[in-house]
């Protein structure tokens, strides 16, 4: 487990992915893309995670993709396609995760790093961390899907300096633009992370899924997501957690929730 490039645990209900490459800045190889996207589907679907942490291994997030393959695997325009859908597939899995997906970020987060930084839910940082999107300085376009997750998360302005510029900015810079949620000092951000995902793990899971549709639906306006968010509420009414929450409003004590 140790040696893994993507590390997996789970306890109470969060689940948490370990990039652990760290020699190597955690850079994503292509074959750790796939391995991302197919452990995402399947901590989504299991419903033993009710939510997901995904952190790096050591001082950094997560630098991106792995430059050294590019020779190799995306030398060609036919190749390049093929790689560019396997990280568009991380970033689709966690867009489309059904639980909330934190993202604990230290130090570097640059290029693909910061498009699974964007796709996630909740983004929380250190002071120290770095955030960069350098593909016009490798002359290559930044995925279109990926891209709407870093104009939703940081803005359609920021957007435009990070991929214009190919410049980075700073975790000051990155809360003022609503790319994270709030910046945390390290000795504390352990505590900090366990904090909200365990507060997130131990409300009503059916409650999170549809919360998550819903917001989902409002940023997309696609009617057939808004569907699937109002049939995930709709069977919140029947369900066993609505019940246990009023008994437990009633008996004045903290709620036991099934996920049913």
């Amino acid at each position: 487990m140790e040696t893994e490039p993507l590390q997996v645990s789970t306890k109470d209900g969060v689940a948490t992915i370990a990039i652990n490459r760290p020699s190597r800045k955690n850079a994503i190889t292509q074959a750790m893309w796939v391995d991302l996207a197919s452990i995402l589907g399947r901590l989504s679907d299991s419903g033993s995670a009710h939510v997901i942490v995904l952190r790096g291994k050591g001082q950094d997030f997560s630098a991106g993709a792995d430059i050294s393959e590019f020779d190799t695997l995306r030398g060609t325009a036919e190749s390049a396609r093929t790689y560019e859908a396997t990280n568009s597939a991380a970033f689709a899995a966690l867009r489309n995760c059904a639980v909330p997906v934190i993202a604990a970020i230290r130090g570097i987060c640059f290029g693909g790093g910061f498009g699974l930084a964007a796709a996630c839910d909740l983004r929380i940082a250190t002071p120290d961390a770095q955030f960069s999107v350098p593909a016009g300085r490798l002359g290559l376009a930044y995925p279109q899907d990926a891209m709407g997750d870093i104009v939703w998360s940081a803005g359609p302005q920021m957007a435009r300096y990070l991929t214009y510029t190919a410049g980075r900015i700073d975790a000051t810079a990155a809360l003022a633009a609503g790319f994270l949620l709030e910046t945390v000092k390290e000795a504390e951000f352990d505590a900090r992370i366990e904090q909200i995902a365990r507060t997130i793990a131990g409300n009503a899971p059916m409650s999170i899924r549809a919360s998550k549709a819903a917001i989902r639906a409002a940023l997309s306006h696609d009617p057939a997501e808004a569907a699937i968010a109002q049939a995930l509420g709709d069977a919140t009414f029947l369900s066993e957690d609505y019940a246990e929450g009023r008994a437990a409003f009633h008996a004045r004590r903290a709620p036991h929730f099934k996920g049913r």
